[in-house]
């Protein structure tokens, strides 16, 4: 008799099948848990926290805003990022203005989500998997800067959701994902510039 379990080579993903990106906002990575018994948990990445024993205010906002949290959001556990003013670059906000912002764009958007809270900018969507266009929101990025914070003029990079095997990559504009952008348009300005090398990417003219 074996004694021992059987651990098969797991299935391989299709690389070929769809993407979403989004822009990666430097915060601190936060969770909300409403569980199936009604509790309300508040998480950083690694561990829980109260007002008390809090990581950069997250804790106290959220029980502060608990009833719209509950309501809007219902059971399960909300990851997303908590960012602002104090937290790693800022993105230019002031005088203790931070934001919560969902991961999830597949479940939530800005017309489904409680007033208290937003969801990730979405750069692009559709389409199969293909580094070119990653790279292509990259240089829009590097030109106009933020999406969740406009104006603000070094963001920090993307987060690249592959569909098929449900994964999350990401790629930064810091070196340690050096770029080298090239442009050779006719237009000088950088948002024509910009929308030509997505559009080329996406082959759509």
């Amino acid at each position: 008799m074996i004694e021992h379990d059987f651990v098969g080579f797991p299935k391989l993903s299709r690389l070929s099948r769809g993407m979403v990106i989004t822009e990666k906002i430097d915060g601190t990575n936060a969770q909300l848990y409403i569980t199936d018994d009604d509790q309300f948990l508040v998480g950083s990445r690694k561990r829980w926290i109260t007002p008390e024993n809090d990581n950069f205010g997250f804790a106290r906002w959220a029980y502060e805003h608990e009833t719209e949290l509950r309501e809007g959001l219902g059971y399960g556990q909300h990851f997303g990022e908590w960012w602002g003013s104090g937290i790693q670059r800022g993105y230019g906000l002031e005088q203790g203005d931070k934001r919560f912002s969902l991961f999830n764009t597949g479940r939530w958007n800005y017309e489904n989500t409680p007033d208290c809270i937003s969801v990730v900018p979405v750069l692009w969507q559709g389409g199969m998997f293909d580094t070119a266009v990653v790279d292509s929101v990259l240089q829009i990025m590097d030109l106009q800067g933020s999406w969740a914070a406009p104006g603000f003029m070094k963001p920090e990079g993307v987060v690249i959701f592959h569909t098929h095997s449900r994964q999350s990559f990401k790629k930064t504009l810091d070196n340690n994902d050096e770029h080298k952008w090239m442009y050779e348009h006719d237009d000088p300005s950088p948002g024509t510039a910009a929308k030509k090398l997505l559009y080329d990417a996406a082959g759509e003219i």
